[in-house]
């Protein structure tokens, strides 16, 4: 993502250590701070322009609601 930040609105919850950031028009998910490592990101690469993500094969996902943190 390099435009638009002043689009974007910030989504925590719980701990509010992880920060997930949406599009404020359409509400799409761009990208997060990790709660379980702060220093890490996570970016929907569906919205990069260039990339399909069906070009990257197998790629690990989480539904969103069963946080793999919250099975210990």
């Amino acid at each position: 993502m390099v435009q638009g930040a002043e689009n974007l609105t910030l989504y925590q919850w719980g701990t509010r250590t992880a920060q997930h950031w949406f599009c404020k028009t359409c509400g799409i998910y761009t990208h997060h701070r990790r709660r379980s490592n702060p220093n890490e990101y996570g970016v929907n690469v569906a919205i990069l322009a260039g990339v399909n993500p069906r070009d990257l094969g197998e790629v690990a996902w989480v539904d969103g609601v069963n946080h793999p943190a919250d099975r210990r």
